[in-house]
């Protein structure tokens, strides 16, 4: 492991206004709507895009939502997302300036899929969802990508790619200012650390991000290459959280991790905290998920050999989907504590709309330390909302995680006065795995 230094240095957004120019100053960032939207519309399969601005408490429920990326910009000029949004090259040391409190959100002017969801800014909705704190800056648009607007999965290319770049041409403007605040984030090589250091637990956070199909397009992109053709490997934090991987398109949308959680992993950040105080964070084991078991199981033999090899004492692992995934996410927890390492695993449930179904698909009596993010079946009812960016009509029509077009008891999800019955399944990122989770357990 390289020593690398990251410095990300923040701004504090208050307020975001449209104006003349783009800029920031005293909290209050200020875009040239006309420049934002000349530059998505280059893309020459962006049909149609608008930009609005939807910050918490307002009245504006967004559906289908496909992605959230804070904005962000390198003092060195390298792209944001390398091997995306430009050329390859290495990332997690040297400065990032950051626009705080605030993301771009992509949201499909007519056709949602499977792996869109939903945000509330104001209202019972908006708890379900960690992007109801932000102020949103909101591009709503469509494309010529006509071979998938009828699909249920879509790979939503054009429109993801769009927001990565307008993320990092809204954040020009305060490259060259001095931040309010730096984040410092350094760890010694693994084997050159204070003897202080050598003597805590040694742990290791392993991650399952989302790669299971296996046609390009639709996967976690890690370094712009699609994570279904990885094998289990070690990485530096700070790779995470300077855009090395971006969100894919596939996912039920309340397990899905959206870029912007990978750049702001809580976990990852709540190790560093600790660092040096109650455990040595060794790093990070950036694992898979996979479609057959015998993948599966290879995967989790070599998440054990690492963490095994690096000499951890205890792991977290967090996976982000649920189903078909558990299996991996619980193969990788017995193989860890098969090899002496112990293990806390962070995930969602699937217990049924009545929450008495068997949490995971599958399970271990060495799963002993599970934390709960909730259930992707409970059932939740809005009233309508008075301003809808999007179209509502995705959620129950285009096959939305979470949402349908009929229920014989339940009804349409989308009813005729703009109110919805649905799924959390559908909320974007609503289970907050990363750890952005606000929920708890009851006992009764």
């Amino acid at each position: 492991m390289l020593n690398l230094k990251l410095e990300i240095g923040n701004f504090y957004v208050k307020d975001i206004v449209f104006g003349e120019k783009t800029s920031y100053k005293s909290g209050i960032l200020t875009i040239d709507k006309k420049e934002a939207l000349d530059f998505i519309c280059q893309d020459e399969h962006i049909t149609e895009a608008e930009l609005y601005i939807a910050k918490p408490g307002d009245k504006i429920r967004m559906c289908p939502v496909k992605e959230a990326i804070e904005p962000r910009v390198r003092l060195n000029c390298g792209p944001l997302f390398p091997g995306f949004t430009g050329e390859l090259m290495p990332v997690g040391e040297g400065k990032t300036h950051a626009l705080k409190d605030c993301c771009v959100t992509v949201v499909g002017k007519h056709w949602g899929g499977f792996q869109d969801g939903f945000i509330d800014m104001s209202g019972e909705g908006a708890k379900y969802t960690y992007y109801s704190q932000l102020i949103n800056i909101v591009l709503v648009a469509d494309t010529d990508e006509d071979f998938e607007k009828h699909e249920q999965q879509k790979k939503n290319k054009a429109l993801r790619l769009a927001g990565h770049k307008l993320a990092e041409f809204i954040a020009s403007c305060v490259q060259d200012l001095v931040p309010e605040e730096t984040e410092v984030y350094q760890l010694d090589p693994v084997l050159n650390r204070d003897p202080e250091v050598m003597k805590l637990p040694k742990v290791v956070l392993v991650l399952q991000p989302q790669s299971q199909m296996e046609e390009s397009g639709y996967n976690d992109l890690l370094y712009g290459w699609d994570t279904n053709h990885m094998v289990p490997t070690f990485m530096h934090p700070n790779e995470v959280l300077d855009g090395s991987i971006i969100s894919g398109s596939f996912m039920p949308c309340s397990s899905k991790w959206s870029t912007y959680d990978f750049q702001n992993f809580p976990v990852i950040k709540r190790l560093y905290q600790e660092h040096g105080k109650t455990l040595n964070f060794l790093g990070i084991i950036m694992s898979n998920l996979n479609v057959a078991l015998e993948q599966k199981e290879r995967s989790a033999l070599f998440v054990a050999q690492i963490a095994k090899s690096l000499g951890a004492d205890g792991a977290i692992v967090a996976e982000e989907g649920y189903g078909n995934p558990d299996a991996d996410f619980v193969a990788c927890i017995v193989a860890l504590e098969d090899a002496g390492v112990k293990t806390v695993g962070i995930t969602n449930e699937c217990t049924g709309r009545d929450g008495a179904s068997q949490p995971l698909v599958t399970m271990d009596e060495k799963l002993t330390a599970i934390v709960s993010c909730g259930n992707v079946s409970e059932i939740i009812e809005l009233p309508p909302m008075e301003t809808v960016l999007g179209e509502l009509e995705a959620l129950g029509r285009d096959g939305c995680s979470g949402g349908w077009s009929t229920d014989e008891i339940l009804g349409p999800s989308v009813r005729e006065d703009g109110s919805v019955i649905m799924e959390n399944n559908a909320m974007f990122c609503g289970d907050q795995v990363v750890g952005w989770s606000p929920k708890t357990v009851k006992a009764f």
